[in-house]
């Protein structure tokens, strides 16, 4: 199972600097990923969390560690798929495959906050329908030209749309969601399974096998999927669940180790820590320093590689 780890986007550790940090550190540890995710806005009378309120874009900041490193895949999970038009969404993305030379992973969600519906001025009832032509219409811009799409909410006319991605067919197009249907959805249509930060990982076999039948009703190769949870991870203090169970990914750095191998278990082919869902990490209490710090405590004694004495991440 491959590692993966966040890149500082969202709250108290958000910086250029931090992002660099980060981005190198993870790189030279031996992890597999960067991760980024998309938040527009945080309304003004709600409260979503601290995670939520101050994020920076997805896209600017992969392209920002794509230039600082050279083997580390990036992905974003995720980007809100009804919010541009797939032809604009596309060539962003195949621009960023060709800056990263070919380490793009694309991670596409319908979005759920009304808010942002309403300040991109498109109807949150159209959100599943959207989200599935923009795949469709992603796959045929990356395909061969003249490109021409027909659908009910994105329109290329018959064109050449140059350059490709240096992926080919195209950038992996992985898919979140956790009810029944999207986890179907994901098996027809996606190349892998995003969990989101709320996932329930004691269940999360159970999800992998409903997109796994799915794809293979789908006639598509259930063993070329990919498993990818968002791994919200508390050190040094055990977080319970309703039941009074103790959330996996919390408490002791045996207990997380322990729980990683649990989810490679269960059929999960990755984990990226994400220190952004972290409340000692994004909270605007928090002191930026100390915010990075604990990051990089994780990057350091989770990190996949075995590393000679002395060897830490640099600030």
């Amino acid at each position: 199972m491959d590692l993966g780890f966040a890149l500082p986007v969202s709250g108290a550790w958000s910086s250029a600097e931090s992002v660099g940090i980060v981005a190198r550190g993870a790189e030279s540890l031996g992890y597999s990923s960067l991760w980024t995710f998309q938040r527009l806005l945080h309304p003004a009378h709600q409260d979503w969390g601290a995670a939520y309120v101050s994020v920076q874009d997805p896209l600017v900041t992969l392209g920002y560690a794509a230039a600082l490193t050279q083997r580390v895949r990036l992905g974003i999970a995720v980007l809100n798929a009804p919010y541009v038009p797939p032809i604009v969404l596309g060539k962003q993305l195949t621009t960023l495959d060709i800056l990263s030379d070919g380490r793009l992973d694309v991670g596409l969600g319908l979005g759920w906050a009304a808010e942002e519906f309403e300040a991109v001025r498109i109807a949150r009832s159209e959100r599943v329908g959207r989200t599935v032509e923009a795949v469709e219409c992603l796959k045929a811009i990356w395909g061969p030209d003249p490109v021409r799409f027909d659908g009910r909410y994105a329109h290329v006319p018959e064109a050449i749309v140059q350059p490709k991605p240096v992926q080919q067919p195209h950038p992996p197009l992985l898919m979140g969601g956790s009810a029944p249907t999207a986890l179907e959805r994901v098996g027809r249509l996606a190349d892998g399974w995003l969990t989101s930060s709320r996932q329930d990982l004691r269940r999360v076999g159970q999800d992998i096998d409903t997109v796994r039948t799915a794809a293979e009703q789908a006639g598509r190769d259930p063993a070329a999927l990919r498993f990818i949870v968002r791994g919200v991870v508390r050190l040094g203090s055990q977080v319970t669940d309703r039941d009074g169970r103790r959330r996996l990914l919390t408490g002791s750095i045996d207990q997380v180790r322990g729980d990683l191998h649990r989810l490679g278990d269960q059929g999960v082919t990755e984990v990226f820590v994400d220190p952004n869902f972290s409340p000692d990490v994004v909270s605007p209490s928090v002191e930026p320093a100390r915010a990075l710090g604990t990051a990089l405590e994780l990057l350091e004694r989770l990190a996949p590689s075995t590393r000679a004495p002395g060897h830490e991440v640099s600030t």
